[in-house]
């Protein structure tokens, strides 16, 4: 994992992103128990290099890593072996990668978006695995229960978790 990271880190460098925080099941890990997760989901924060016009290419990122020997599967990169899935950021997600938290993993910097962030992200997502990390997050970790209800509450997902 401490190469991938490495090697997301260079999209920064290369100016391919603007920013990124992990998200998903990795995110997930980092603040509860751990359980299996097939991959690690990027949010990114496109550059002006990524952007042509309203569309974001993805291209020039997967064309940055097969310059670098790794291979496309799917919507995934496989960098060191590791499935990665780079998500463009929307607004909910954009705020949650600015706000995401910076730690280090075997001495790399990278950033994790926070549960107050994750759990309205994985809400949206509805799937039943989704809905499974959301319950661990609640039991598990400490949350800032005012943000959280904010974040809800300011992008329409009020309804999708009973909070009281």
């Amino acid at each position: 994992m401490k190469r991938t990271i490495q090697a997301i880190n260079q999209l920064k460098r290369a100016g391919l992103i603007e920013d990124y925080a992990i998200g998903g099941g990795i995110a997930t890990i980092f603040y509860v128990e751990p359980f299996v997760t097939y991959d690690l989901d990027v949010f990114i924060i496109p550059s002006q290099k990524t952007k042509k016009g309203n569309l974001i290419l993805l291209s020039p990122i997967f064309d940055y890593f097969k310059g670098q020997g790794f291979r496309w599967q799917g919507e995934h990169i496989i960098i060191e072996g590791i499935p990665v899935q780079f998500i463009p950021a929307d607004e909910l997600e954009e705020e949650a990668v600015i706000k995401a938290k910076t730690i280090k993993y075997e001495s790399v910097k990278t950033k994790v978006l926070t549960p107050e962030y994750l759990i309205p992200i994985l809400l949206r997502a509805g799937r039943k695995k989704d809905k499974e990390k959301v319950e661990k997050l609640l039991e598990q970790t400490s949350i800032d229960m005012k943000l959280l209800k904010d974040v809800l509450k300011r992008y329409h997902l009020k309804g999708k978790i009973d909070l009281s």
